[in-house]
């Protein structure tokens, strides 16, 4: 399966808002293992098919040690959160290096489908909790560092943009080398 391409902050692709999924086959099939794989490499916890520039409501999460405990995630809903909060300091493939505080509720109740299409309900806390909201901010067009003040928003955004021009240069010269 081919590792996907995953899209850094500050694309503006990353701010679309995903459609609902409407068609379970065996092309979601494709894109539910390729993502996984995606994101067991990065390495992550959590993948939303924005993150690989596809706009439907689709998130893979997987906090095991072991890495054998893929959860996915269609069409997903919060149904219920706690008025408990918690600061919890958040990473994203989107935004490779850059890890800072986000406050969430403590616990949620999410509703979604399966790759079948049946439904399912889940009751998450701890990390399981803070993946899914944080996965499901990508579906509405929200990355982390949205969460952050402005000011350290601008940094990380130059730092990923200076980032990036390094990797193309870096890649130009390799390329003019062959």
């Amino acid at each position: 399966m081919p590792l996907l391409n995953i899209l850094r902050f500050p694309d503006p692709r990353l701010h679309k808002i995903a459609k609902p999924v409407t068609v379970f086959d065996q092309r979601l099939k494709t894109l539910v293992a390729n993502m996984a794989e995606t994101m067991y490499e990065a390495p992550g916890v959590g993948l939303a098919a924005t993150q690989v520039d596809v706009h439907e409501r689709l998130i893979v999460i997987d906090t095991s040690e072991t890495h054998d405990a893929l959860q996915v995630f269609i069409n997903p809903e919060i149904v219920w959160s706690s008025e408990e909060r918690h600061v919890y300091e958040e990473g994203c493939l989107s935004v490779p290096g850059v890890y800072d505080g986000v406050e969430r509720p403590s616990r949620v109740k999410v509703r979604a489908l399966d790759i079948e299409g049946r439904p399912f309900e889940v009751d998450a806390e701890g990390l399981l909790a803070v993946c899914i909201q944080h996965e499901m901010d990508h579906l509405m067009g929200k990355v982390f560092v949205e969460y952050l003040s402005p000011l350290k928003r601008n940094r990380i955004k130059q730092r990923m943009l200076k980032e990036e021009r390094e990797e193309r240069r870096h890649a130009q010269k390799t390329a003019a080398a062959r």
